[in-house]
């Protein structure tokens, strides 16, 4: 294998494929990209056995073949050098050779035939969709996927699929996070998928990083694929039986909060300052026509801070960790926030109100 190619061409490829190799490995090779040399172009694969990625490079190969290459060190090299610089890359006995200038570089390589490479799926659904659909799902979701749940269907994002629409749904046990886009889907039979967290947020960052406006998205029982471009992403999927959600959604109160989202922002955030730093409880104090934020910690300090709000309800008085509500207020985009509270033993229910297809929920707690 030979191959000469610009560094300002090679560089954001392996900045995006870097993001895919395994830091701790369970094996070696997994800090490896594959490098495959064809005639009239490069791939390169990252994994780390969990999510792929697959790009293409339009570049004549001096000659064919293939290399396993050390992700970092080749990534380091890459951006190392200057501007505008070309790099060749020939396999040499049982080294790799990269030469650019005057600079030369040796690189252990590894056998091609032992990279890990998932096989291409077979897809039960296939659809296009748009960018900005995708990412606003992801985007207003993903804040709630659990982390590191023992309960590891909760790390990932529920997609639901069924004819012209897509539902993402995310949830830790505490708040839940609801939104649905309309979308070119033929399918006769509704499917469920759960995708884990690291797909999604690598998904999204490919998204975030993509000018590509269109979007083809292959899903089978195992895997789900989108070609983006020049690149094409997989991910494993999650086994397991996503918690019925909808049960969780709290109804619709008679009377609603009306509230401007930046002024309720402002409110929870200085308040929050003295609220206990590991459980982050605040109580909200909702009256007719306000809302008084209050919020105390063990060293016995006290804040609390009041704002005008529509409302014509009952006076009511219910705890929250006001890092969701917070997280919640920063994804909400309108300039209006609708806040359902029933009674201090429901979940809260926080709702653009141009856009109540999307929803937020968050469970009350004890002070």
């Amino acid at each position: 294998m030979k191959i000469k190619i610009s560094k300002d061409i090679l560089l954001p490829v392996l900045q995006s494929s870097n993001t895919f190799v395994e830091r701790k490995q369970s094996q070696s090779i997994l800090a490896n990209l594959l490098l495959v040399a064809e005639t009239d172009h490069l791939q390169i694969t990252a994994t780390d056995l969990e999510v792929e990625l697959i790009s293409e490079i339009t570049n004549s190969a001096l000659e064919t073949g293939s290399m396993v290459l050390p992700a970092r060190k080749l990534l380091d090299i890459c951006r190392a050098l200057p501007n505008n610089a070309s790099i060749v890359i020939e396999d040499v006995k049982n080294q790799a050779k990269l030469t650019s200038g005057r600079s030369k570089f040796s690189l252990q390589k590894m056998p091609p035939e032992e990279y890990p490479i998932t096989r291409v799926i077979t897809p039960t659904l296939t659809f296009n969709i748009k960018k900005k659909v995708l990412m606003e799902l992801f985007e207003e979701t993903t804040f709630s996927m659990a982390s590191q749940d023992v309960r590891y269907y909760l790390n990932g994002l529920l997609l639901e699929f069924s004819a012209k629409q897509i539902r993402a749904v995310a949830t830790d046990g505490h708040r839940l996070a609801v939104s649905e886009k309309e979308a070119e889907i033929e399918i006769t039979e509704d499917l469920l998928v759960i995708v884990p967290r690291k797909g999604i947020l690598e998904l999204l960052r490919l998204l975030q990083n993509t000018e590509e406006d269109q979007l083809e998205v292959f899903i089978n029982k195992s895997h789900l694929s989108v070609n983006i471009g020049s690149q094409r992403m997989k991910t494993k999927l999650l086994e397991g039986n996503f918690p019925d959600y909808k049960r969780v959604i709290p109804p619709d109160a008679d009377n609603f909060i009306m509230a401007n989202r930046d002024e309720l922002k402002g409110v929870l955030t200085r308040t929050s300052i003295l609220s206990n730093e590991k459980f982050r409880g605040i109580r909200l104090n909702v009256t007719k026509g306000a809302i008084k934020a209050v919020a105390h910690n063990p060293e016995k300090e006290e804040a609390e801070e009041e704002l005008l709000v529509e409302y014509d309800g009952e006076g009511l008085e219910v705890g929250f960790n006001v890092a969701y509500l917070l997280d919640v207020l920063g994804i909400i985009r309108s300039d209006l926030v609708r806040l359902d509270i029933i009674d201090s033993t429901h979940s809260c229910l926080l709702r653009d109100p141009e856009s109540l297809k999307t929803q937020y929920v968050v469970m009350p707690m004890r002070l």
